[in-house]
């Protein structure tokens, strides 16, 4: 890279509303990555961009430029189409555990790349990790393999994907500049761009539990991610969905993954069978399969595909899921009809019970979380548990317990809407 740049210079344009050129935001990503531009002025330019954002023409080079930073994975050599999913996050979203093998007993290969849990939120590979000898650590080589005999793949992303996302998203973490949309949008881009699929259906949720609140922001986020996508030559779909309340019953690693398994066995709740359907359905749609995903789950073909991709990453499907030392019931304080249960709120208990971590390098317990014994349009009585709390951790529960402490409402009842709100 020939061209030379301030950076302080940058940062001054970027803050007085001045767009940057390509050239400026290959060599500020690329001198980021190398280590020539410091944390602290990386610092000033994210909050920059949170106050002035980035235009499209701008979004799309600074992604383009993340996926440069690093390697591109390449699966054109399988004999499968290949198409990913990716959600923005929420509490008690299991979808994945589900989806992937699900999609896979289609005819498609899925690679689920995915991360680990900070916060409120849940990370897909704590949650596989409760499942006695599972591992995430997979070389391209046996990722390649699995995807060709298996069919389905869940595991860590490579430190060679989008390495200026990896510096810059923890950057993001502790400087207040989060939420910034387009840094969102790329962030999620790059890394997805850059594994190399195909095509790409997007879940962005909204909500209290959710990143994005309201429904016009994850809207607008959707919008930047599916023209990403587009513009990259990936088949992108976004759905928008609800995430007031949890999804499903359990929000935690090993009780997600018991439930995962009970949607694989036919049942569970309905909310998590829907939107696994419909996000599978959009999947197989993308890559040009005719097949029935819900043919697919009664058969059992899914949880066929289950039991595999988890032996082959030395997991035992077998095996029983770690159990909680401790547990306590959250009871209703009054009689009436279940209203809302606010996702927020279940998280931050989880989260306080062991699940979820304050830093990166934090350990989560497999056994922790919160299961939800009552759900929304359900007749309660006073007395009548509502949730248990399960740890590893005595004194966790009442730090717990006040997270939940005005998470239930009770009322009249009314209906309860979908987990689908629209399809972009």
């Amino acid at each position: 890279m020939t061209a030379q740049f301030d950076v302080v210079d940058l940062i001054r344009s970027k803050r007085s509303g001045r767009r940057l050129d390509d050239e400026q935001i290959d060599w500020l990503l690329d001198a980021y990555t190398r280590g020539s531009v410091a944390d602290e002025q990386m610092s000033a330019m994210a909050m920059a961009i949170y106050f002035q954002g980035l235009d499209g023409p701008e979004l799309s080079r600074w992604t383009a430029a993340m996926i440069a930073s690093g390697e591109r994975l390449d699966f054109s050599g399988l004999s499968r189409p290949t198409v990913d999913k990716h959600s923005t996050g929420g509490v008690g979203d299991k979808i994945t555990l589900p989806l992937a093998p699900l999609v896979a007993a289609c005819g498609a290969a899925v690679p689920q790349l995915s991360g680990r849990g900070l916060g409120h939120t849940g990370g897909t590979l704590d949650k596989m990790e409760a499942i006695p000898g599972w591992h995430a650590d997979l070389s391209t080589g046996q990722m390649m393999r699995q995807l060709e005999e298996v069919g389905a793949v869940i595991c860590a992303a490579g430190p060679g994907l989008a390495p200026a996302d990896k510096k810059l998203y923890a950057l993001r973490d502790v400087t207040g500049t989060v939420e910034s949309v387009p840094l969102i949008a790329s962030s999620i881009m790059s890394k997805k761009i850059a594994e190399g699929t195909s095509a790409l259906v997007l879940d962005v949720k909204t909500g209290s539990g959710a990143f994005m609140k309201t429904e016009s922001d994850a809207r607008e986020l959707a919008g930047r991610l599916v023209e990403l996508g587009r513009a990259a030559g990936v088949t992108t779909t976004a759905l928008l969905t609800r995430m007031d309340s949890p999804l499903g019953r359990a929000a935690g690693n090993g009780v997600e993954v018991a439930e995962a398994v009970e949607v694989l066995q036919g049942g569970g709740p309905a909310d998590v069978v829907e939107l696994t359907l419909a996000l599978a359905r959009r999947m197989v749609e993308a890559v040009g399969i005719d097949a029935d995903p819900e043919q697919a789950l009664r058969s059992g073909a899914a949880m066929d595909v289950w039991r595999r991709m988890v032996q082959a990453q030395g997991g035992d499907p077998d095996a029983r899921l770690p159990v909680a030392r401790h547990s306590q019931d959250v009871v209703a304080t009054e009689a009436g009809t279940l209203t809302g249960i606010d996702a927020m709120d279940v998280g931050l208990a989880a989260w306080r019970l062991g699940a979820g971590r304050a830093r990166k390098e934090d350990p989560v317990q497999a056994a922790a979380g919160v299961y939800l014994t009552a759900q929304i349009g359900d007749e309660v009585v006073a007395g009548q548990p509502l949730a248990t709390l399960l740890t590893d951790t005595a004194e966790a529960i009442p730090r717990a317990e006040q997270a939940l402490a005005g998470a239930f409402s009770i009322g009249a009842a009314g209906p309860r809407p979908g987990v689908l709100i629209d399809v972009l």
